[in-house]
């Protein structure tokens, strides 16, 4: 069950892959926003699946982030997601995100998901291919 101050963190190395540069976000070779941004989701994304039935999953909603250091190429970056609210339906859940190099602080700011029906969001999704 999903709770207020729950926490989980997710790591990942950077690469020439994961850069600026590489993704089209800026011209330098250093760790991509989007890149930490989708490292931040995927904390939170994680935390929830753990804690959902079998056919629900989660999709982000918002996503309100500053990227305030720059990392380079071998060092590794870790993201944090913690819950801070939960709808009164239980369908909506806030967290407070943050990044970290080996250095200290390099992101934060906060992200939001909402539970879903896996089988029904991806019958609506598709449902677009048929218009």
């Amino acid at each position: 069950m999903l709770e207020l101050g729950m926490k989980h963190c997710v790591e990942t190395l950077v690469t020439e892959e994961n850069t600026a540069a590489k993704v089209g976000s800026g011209a330098l070779m250093v760790f991509g926003t989007p890149y930490m941004a989708a490292l931040m989701e995927n904390a939170a994304l994680t935390l929830m699946a753990a804690t959902l039935p079998e056919g629900k999953g989660s999709v982000g909603t918002a996503l309100n982030i500053s990227h305030s250091s720059p990392t380079p190429i071998g060092m590794k970056v870790r993201a944090e997601a913690e819950v801070t609210n939960i709808s009164a339906n239980g369908k909506i859940v806030d967290f407070k995100v943050s990044a970290y190099d080996e250095a200290g602080l390099i992101g934060e700011g906060t992200h939001q998901r909402a539970i879903i029906d896996n089988e029904r969001f991806m019958a609506k999704t598709n449902s677009k291919l048929n218009k």
